[in-house]
């Protein structure tokens, strides 16, 4: 029988976690084979390595131990891959070479598949003198766009989906340019931007005083601190960006603080990181912890808690012997200190089945006991290890037990490290979960809520056939299974009746035993006043956050998934736009928006050198709630060697355009192709192939109709494309090319555009 409780847990395991040959051919026949492989991997670094197999298999069997993805793929694989998740890079110098090298490094690393951060603050700003070039500065933002461009090429190598975190410091003089980047839609679309905001800072946005901009201890501007905190707070209530690290807080409960200051984090913010250094993820499964669920006696049975921990603990040290690393750095980064990062998936759904509502009182108090009993059991397992293998090389004593989260450890665990030391020197972190939450029968993500009880899924089928199926939460199932299909009772509470500030609470909560930080997404709805939306980040602050991030969905963010207020149970798909390498690896869109009779559009014609005949490049565009938006594309040409490829490239791209979200990524994505045979000059500007200068062409046709704000960096419009209507169709649309220019010629309807023409 299978352990899958639903086709797309299966599916998400044939896809991603399942280790196949090369050839596509099954190795790991059923999911207790994956589990089986993973156990022996780890355990192969054991004296004892059966006894430990088991002990192993028996945390993995039943999804109650969940090793993050890049574990569950990669562990007894035999290829060189990382099966850590998480990367800071090194400090970026201030010079040229040294910039150029950090790229290298972070080309390596993501080219394994890891997730990195930087921090940018090291990086002059733009206009400062540069000594003996006689030249300005171009400032951090301008290599940020060079490492951006870096994470598109890996991506179209084949690479898994790249996610970057940049950082700045909120007292650097570029940061207001850093808050407003990624207001340009094609702009820094790898990264995830959050600002390092000081204790200092917050002292003075509290009490509306000045604040400096300084670089090398020069003063470039002063200006005041709520002015920018409030442009902060605009910039992420219409653009879902920066983010917030109150990175004071974050250096002041290291536990490392003797020996590592913290400046960049990992691209979902789980993992504060000192330059090189890398962690690895794995998450209890706290639905299959309840015993009794949905009866008076629920309850989270702690003795089996605590030895899962103690049993997790063990694998996921084990890893840091077991992984390979991009970098010699992060190789020794990783073994010097010992880091990992064992959280939680299914919180809310635990909370459900012992009847509490999540957001209220009682469910943040759960949450603690809880989080602490993981972190107690968590220490104490990390002691043992000490015992038997040896502290982390980098322990010391004193300093480590003066450290912020251990000041208010239970004594006998400080007593226990002062006397054997500890085996790591972190121990507790909160993912995303996004997949693995799935994998494991669709519990809830993390420690975020409840998402929505139910949607409805399409699944592609192996015949190319898709299949419709609902897609139910794991406590609403189980709920199902032992009370029927009534009504849900009142305490069941989804993301999308929170209140935001219920969230911060349970952020709060968990943090205080958590010793790195915490992936959370703070829901808004979208009618929030800006006055109510900035509170949500004074509370996370004010609560002992470690940072904050939120998402209100609008035009411009769009909406990660969608659900019918007519319902508690199906939620229509919606477009995405979610932060790079957050919840990015399943994405449900909506169905293709209906096409009208007649839409408006404007024709192109573009020239491109060397080739006899011109590209004519047409856009309609529909008008949803009195704006217009781009609905689909036809390109058209007689020169006959670029027909199989730009009817491809029309049906595309007018496929992508038709599902509606944010489609601006189609134009960045045909402005990055180059042509390995060279590209052209173009009226001073080189163009690097012709399916750049398409994406010119269609991303001046989004500006002049409102669909984004501005043009993007490198190839801005191709400066030989003519418009050769931009008034309102009249009349039929070529069905070749679609351009209004038909007419009748001898009798037959003729297209002057493209030559088209249907008699009759």
């Amino acid at each position: 029988m299978s352990r899958f409780a639903a086709p797309i847990a299966e599916q998400i395991w044939d896809m991603k976690y399942r280790l196949k040959a090369a050839d596509g051919t099954a190795i790991d026949g059923t999911v207790e084979d994956t589990w089986r492989r993973i156990a022996r991997a780890l355990a192969e670094v054991e004296k004892d390595p059966s006894h430990w197999e088991a002990k192993f298999y028996a945390a993995l069997e039943g999804f109650k131990y969940l090793p993050a993805g890049r574990i569950t793929a990669g562990a007894g694989t035999g290829r060189s891959v990382t099966l850590f998740n998480c990367f800071v890079m090194g400090t970026v110098p201030d010079n040229m070479g040294g910039i150029f090298d950090g790229l290298k490094e972070a080309a390596l690393t993501m080219q394994q598949g890891g997730g990195i951060g930087y921090d940018f603050s090291t990086i002059r700003p733009r206009g400062a003198e540069v000594k003996g070039v006689a030249a300005d500065a171009s400032g951090p933002l301008s290599f940020m766009d060079v490492w951006d461009a870096m994470c598109r090429t890996i991506m179209s190598a084949g690479s898994r989906r790249g996610a970057m975190m940049a950082t700045m410091r909120c007292d650097h003089p570029d940061i207001e340019a850093f808050i407003e980047a990624k207001k340009d839609p094609a702009r820094l679309r790898m990264f995830n931007l959050s600002v390092l905001v000081t204790d200092p800072f917050m002292a003075a946005v509290k009490a509306d005083g000045p604040w400096e901009l300084v670089f090398d201890g020069k003063v470039y501007k002063t200006v005041q601190a709520l002015d920018l905190w409030n442009r902060i707070m605009k910039n992420t209530f219409e653009f879902a960006e920066p983010g917030v690290i109150f990175i004071d807080r974050i250096n002041a409960m290291n536990n490392l603080a003797y020996c590592e200051t913290i400046a960049a984090t990992n691209p979902c913010g789980e993992q504060p990181l000192p330059p090189y250094g890398a962690c690895l993820l794995g998450s209890i499964n706290m639905a299959t912890l309840v015993a009794d669920a949905f009866t008076p006696s629920a309850r989270v049975d702690l003795a089996a808690l605590d030895d899962l921990v103690r049993v997790a603990v063990r694998m996921m040290d084990n890893v840091v012997d077991a992984s390979r690393f991009p970098l010699p750095q992060q190789a020794e980064e990783a073994r010097n200190k010992r880091r990992i990062g064992l959280g939680v998936t299914g919180l809310a759904d635990a909370l459900l089945m012992v009847g509490l509502r999540y957001g209220s009182v009682e469910a943040a108090e759960a949450t603690e006991a809880w989080m602490k009993a993981i972190a107690r059991a968590s220490y104490l397992a990390s002691v043992d290890l000490a015992k038997e293998k040896g502290a982390f090389p980098l322990f010391d004593a004193g300093k480590y037990l003066a450290s912020g989260s251990l000041r208010h450890m239970d004594g006998d665990v400080r007593d226990a490290i002062a006397k054997h030391g500890i085996r790591n020197a972190l121990l507790t972190s909160i993912a995303p979960t996004g997949t693995i939450s799935l994998y494991a029968g669709n519990v809830s993500s993390g420690i975020e809520p409840v998402f929505a009880y139910a949607y409805t899924r399409k699944v592609l089928q192996k015949d190319g056939s898709r299949t419709e199926e609902e897609v139910v939460d794991y406590a609403v199932r189980l709920y199902r299974e032992t009370h029927g299909d009534g009504p849900l009772p009142a305490h069941f509470v989804n993301a999308q009746t929170l209140p935001p500030l219920d969230h911060v609470r349970m952020q709060a909560a968990a943090q205080k035993w958590i010793d790195s930080s915490i992936s959370k997404t703070i829901n808004c709805p979208e009618d929030i006043s800006f006055e109510d939306f900035k509170e949500v980040y004074m509370a996370a602050w004010d609560q002992g956050c470690k940072g904050c991030t939120t998402y209100r969905p609008n035009d411009v963010t769009g909406s990660v998934l969608s659900v019918s207020e007519a319902s508690d149970k199906t939620p229509t798909e919606a477009p995405a736009t979610v932060r790079a390498g957050e919840g990015g690896e399943v994405v449900y869109l909506s169905e293709p928006l209906d096409r009208p009779a007649a839409l408006e559009g404007a024709t192109y014609k573009l020239k491109w050198p060397g080739s006899e005949h011109a590209l004519y490049i047409t856009v309609n565009d529909v008008v949803i709630a009195g704006h217009r938006r781009p609905f689909e594309v036809f390109i058209n040409s007689k020169n006959m060697e670029h027909f199989a490829w730009t009817v491809a490239l029309t049906r595309m791209i007018s496929a992508v355009f038709r599902r509606g979200g944010d489609i601006s990524f189609v134009v960045e994505e045909l402005k990055a192709v180059f042509d390995p045979r060279g590209g052209a000059w173009m009226e001073g500007r080189y163009i690097p192939s012709i399916l750049a200068a398409i994406g010119g062409v269609i991303e001046r046709h989004l500006i002049e109709i409102g669909f984004i704000a501005g043009e993007g960096l490198g190839l801005k419009s191709d400066p030989q494309a003519e418009v050769v209507s931009l008034s309102a169709p009249k009349g039929k649309s070529c069905s070749s090319c679609g351009g209004f220019d038909m007419r009748m010629v001898e009798g037959c309807m003729t297209c002057a555009s493209c030559g088209y023409s249907k008699c009759g």
